[in-house]
């Protein structure tokens, strides 16, 4: 995929989400997760942002039954890195030391989190 194929509109995430967390679904089942969710939008919506995303590779449907069923082509993973790239490089020229100090200063972690983090600062430490 090229770089330019990983630029989402904010809706298209969302629904990308959907395919990422549910799986295999069809229009409805994403427009009731949505719903669900507090984001009221028609089917036709739905049907086009689908329809985006197939044109653009990050979904594929399968046509064969009575509804089109869509599922992610592409992970939750390779899209995360390609858009962390993209922040990195646009706010911390590449730097992803500045960006972790930011998240740590400004977010609430939970506890577990900070056990994890603990741990990596360990591990980091160990290696030197």
């Amino acid at each position: 995929m090229t770089s330019r194929q990983y630029d989402l509109g904010g809706a298209e995430l969302e629904v990308l989400k959907v395919l990422w967390d549910e799986g295999p679904v069809t229009v409805r089942d994403v427009m009731t997760h949505l719903h669900d969710n507090g984001r009221q939008v028609a089917y036709t919506t739905v049907q086009t942002l689908l329809t985006r995303l197939e044109q653009k590779r990050y979904a594929a449907s399968d046509k064969s039954g009575l509804a089109f069923v869509y599922r992610a082509k592409v992970s939750r993973d390779r899209v995360t890195r390609y858009r962390r790239k993209v922040l990195l490089s646009q706010l911390y020229d590449g730097a992803a030391g500045p960006l972790v100090l930011q998240l740590v200063r400004t977010e609430k972690l939970t506890p577990e989190e900070v056990r994890e983090l603990q741990a990596l600062i360990d591990e980091l430490d160990t290696r030197r």
